[in-house]
């Protein structure tokens, strides 16, 4: 075969190809191309520390990445991303959650708290000042996660009229993993403000 054959042979084989693709192409079922297309965004409404926010979020966004990456709040942490170490804990509507493993949308009209909403102004919550004098921290990134945990454990435990020993503790906090090994500091520092919520010790400095 001549190479002026070849080459016409090329030549059509490529525009068949061509025109093939091209007809594959603009022949894609609309709902295929609907269930690939990006979801809407969708108005949320939500009180954060005491503050509405009216945002358009993704559905698939996570309450973490919410408070982070929209809202700026960046106390709250991100560590594993599937709700087995706790450093992301924020408080909603009083209770404690993994903020990684809540979609955004799920606490639409809740009331949320995060860890910058617990002191108020300069004045720390009790539980601060108290992982503060007891050492319950060492690099600090598991702590806004440990102290939001305690907060609620605190209040889950005086709605039980439950008996928290340091054993107790222990139990109610084991969700929240400090990879520093702070744990004596951080049950020492929720006992500390337990005893003083019943009249067992002086108020660790701060508001009550």
């Amino acid at each position: 075969m001549s190479d002026q054959r070849r080459e016409l042979n090329r030549r059509d084989f490529v525009k068949t190809a061509g025109a093939i693709t091209g007809a594959a192409v603009i022949s894609v079922p609309p709902e295929i191309e609907t269930r690939n297309a990006p979801p809407s965004r969708v108005a949320l409404n939500i009180r954060i520390n005491g503050k509405p926010y009216s945002v358009m979020v993704d559905p698939r966004m996570t309450l973490l990445d919410l408070l982070r990456e929209t809202l700026g709040l960046t106390g709250t942490k991100k560590g594993c991303d599937h709700g087995q170490c706790g450093a992301c804990t924020v408080l909603v509507n009083g209770r404690r959650i993994n903020s990684c493993l809540s979609l955004a949308l799920a606490n639409d009209g809740e009331t949320i708290t995060t860890i910058e909403g617990l002191a108020a102004g300069d004045q720390l919550h009790p539980l601060q000042s108290a992982f503060i004098e007891c050492d319950g921290f060492q690099c600090g990134y598991c702590t806004p996660g440990q102290i939001c945990s305690a907060v609620g454990l605190l209040r889950e435990a005086a709605t039980e009229r439950a008996e928290l020993t340091d054993d107790e503790i222990r139990e109610r906090m084991s969700g929240n993993v400090c990879r520093c090994g702070a744990y004596p500091g951080i049950v020492e520092a929720i006992h500390k403000v337990y005893r003083q919520s019943r009249g067992d010790d002086k108020p660790a400095s701060g508001r009550g």
